[in-house]
């Protein structure tokens, strides 16, 4: 008797559009912008360079496709982060500002696709569009947050607190040894018990 043949199925156009995206965040992550290429990110996708081609322009435009994917889904950890707090406004506010400390954002690949983007923002319009609209949710978030919690000038303060969590990962993210998560999240605290 024959083996069964397996059935042939082919992957929807959005789980490939996926899988390129997450080879190629995971590209810059291990070889940094310099070392994300095509070739790169189609042997670690499992697929041919015609296949990203097809799906994207180019990798400039992968690269762009990688930054809003990376963005929204950051955007949907914080906002989970919120939701599973306690109802009080202080804690949906440190839930929010301290997501940025727990896993998955303390991720140490996400620290090589990051600054890939960062990098990128000052000479690609596109990659300035998604960063400053990234930010702007993620300010006016925590703006919405901090006036439920009573703050004065809370616009302000969402830019201060923005600069500070985004200090705080880009240092643990170079060096978890150097003052560790917990820390943060205390740092924070201490920041918003002295400032709302």
């Amino acid at each position: 008797m024959e083996p069964a043949r397996q059935a042939f199925t082919r992957e929807s156009a959005d789980a490939r559009r996926a899988a390129l995206i997450d080879a190629t965040a995971a590209c810059l992550a291990e070889h940094g912008l310099a070392g994300t290429n095509v070739r790169a990110i189609c042997a670690k996708a499992g697929v041919s360079p015609g296949l990203l081609r097809h799906y994207f322009g180019g990798i400039d435009d992968l690269i762009v496709a990688t930054y809003e994917a990376t963005s929204d889904r950051m955007d949907a950890i914080f906002a989970a982060a919120v939701e599973g707090a306690a109802p009080d406004p202080r804690a949906r506010l440190s839930a929010y500002l301290t997501a940025s400390f727990r896993p998955p954002v303390t991720d140490p690949e996400l620290l090589g696709a990051w600054t890939a983007f960062w990098a990128l923002a000052p000479s690609d319009a596109r990659m300035a569009t998604i960063h400053a609209t990234s930010y702007a949710g993620y300010r006016a978030r925590l703006c919405e947050l901090l006036l439920a919690c009573g703050a004065a000038d809370a616009e302000k303060l969402a830019i201060m607190l923005t600069a500070m969590v985004d200090g705080l990962w880009l240092e643990l993210s170079l060096d978890a040894e150097s003052f560790g998560a917990e820390a943060a999240v205390q740092m924070v605290g201490r920041a918003v018990s002295a400032l709302v």
